[in-house]
């Protein structure tokens, strides 16, 4: 006297459809959700590079005022003590940036200009358009 489409024993289980079921919400899901980590893991960086670009900037500005002419190289500035290492570029993934040298004729020793800007060596667009080497 049991159910009349089923056997004498019980089943129990998931059927091939709703396991498909499954499945098709849990890609519908993942396909939403990995653009949106992707994106959040590219600002992460973003804000990463703007924080070393800006600490670069500023540490380079210290040593030219301090020592009345600009840094020769990025190492200089680990070797006088104004940075403990060269931060690593986030989106090259190294600690290798591309340098601006001062205009001999507008730097603070004319005898011997130095750095004066740095920006990142990275080919790629930020999120809003702007290349990263521009920043």
């Amino acid at each position: 006297m049991g159910h009349p489409m089923r056997s004498g024993k019980n089943s129990f289980g998931f059927t091939l459809i709703e396991l498909m079921v499954v499945m098709a919400i849990t890609a519908i899901l993942l396909a939403m959700a990995i653009p949106m980590y992707q994106k959040s893991v590219v600002r992460a960086k973003e804000s990463v590079l703007r924080q070393n670009l800006f600490t670069l900037r500023t540490v380079i500005d210290e040593f030219t005022y301090d020592k009345a002419k600009a840094p020769q190289s990025l190492t200089d500035l680990v070797n006088e003590g104004y940075l403990r290492q060269v931060p690593v570029d986030p989106m090259t993934a190294q600690a290798d940036w591309s340098v601006v040298m001062e205009d001999a004729v507008s730097s603070v020793n004319q005898t011997e200009p130095g750095i004066f800007d740095v920006r990142s060596k990275s080919d790629r667009k930020s999120l809003e358009g702007t290349p990263y080497n521009e920043w």
